[in-house]
């Protein structure tokens, strides 16, 4: 299956990256499966299903699933994963790229899917829960795209990189994450030229992350119309136990309450 060119795979430290290439995809799904499938845009799904499941993957520390056909093989790959107890995966990649957070993808056939077609639903959905529990010892985690989970659980993560509207909800914090010290958000101005709320800040709790001390906003848009992001920040508990908070620019003073942190603003440099 190496050889078909989907799965790139080093088996020395550990790593697999998946990222599909439909060339010799529907032979080799016709092998894997002993029968035709006939739609297209399930190959991706098999070829990912049939990977997980051999032995030899069961040692993977780093795995990269970069999805094409995702309106079947988030949650398929999600099934797939919790197949498994993966005891030593410690880095997780899961999602699909985009350019504007709900254009409408493009699958392997050629078709426009709308995004927006699974608010609520989500892509993954109630498969979610049990591929987290089948990843005791994650540790660093990055989710791209839109409505992806319903939530992430996972008391081991330390490290979230959030690009996109993660929740199926269309929230943009999948928490509570109580081990979580660094936590990233990248989202812009979506296809409709709609900006993130600056009131999400305040949905980002003591409660649920109650070890966070690096916030990272750099490539966050935020619509201030309620207020800017340091003036809704401190009135946020949170701010009183972070370390570091970045952000792209600032547009007001700096108000009282972030003394003790160590505050960086600017954009963040090419390969950050």
């Amino acid at each position: 299956m190496r050889e078909q060119g989907s799965w790139r795979i080093d088996d020395t430290n550990a790593v697999a990256e998946f990222r599909y290439v439909p060339d010799g995809a529907g032979e080799l799904v016709e092998r894997l499966l002993g029968r035709p499938e006939e739609d297209p845009e399930l190959w991706e799904s098999v070829l990912i299903e049939e990977m997980l499941r051999d032995p030899a993957m069961a040692g993977l520390r780093s795995l990269r699933l970069c999805l094409t056909d995702f309106h079947h093989s988030a949650r398929r790959a999600a099934v797939a994963l919790a197949g498994r107890r993966w005891e030593r995966l410690t880095d997780l990649w899961f999602g699909h790229e985009y350019e504007y957070l709900y254009q409408p993808a493009i699958t392997s056939t050629g078709r426009r899917i709308d995004p927006l077609d699974r608010l609520h639903e989500g892509f993954v959905g109630d498969a979610g829960d049990a591929m987290w529990a089948a990843l005791p010892n994650l540790r660093t985690l990055t989710v791209e795209g839109a409505l992806l989970f319903d939530r992430v659980v996972s008391p081991s993560l330390t490290s979230l990189r959030l690009r996109g509207v993660v929740g199926s909800d269309g929230s943009v914090w999948p928490g509570p994450l109580p081990a979580l010290r660094s936590l990233e958000l990248d989202i812009q101005s979506d296809v409709y030229g709609v900006e993130c709320p600056v009131t999400q800040l305040e949905w980002l709790t003591v409660r649920d992350y109650p070890a966070l001390r690096s916030l990272d906003l750099r490539r966050a848009a935020f619509d201030v119309s309620d207020g800017g992001v340091l003036e809704i920040l401190a009135a946020n508990p949170i701010v009183a136990q972070l370390e570091r908070l970045r952000v792209a620019d600032l547009d007001e003073a700096v108000p009282d309450g972030f003394e003790h942190l160590e505050l960086t603003v600017g954009a963040p440099l090419d390969g950050e």
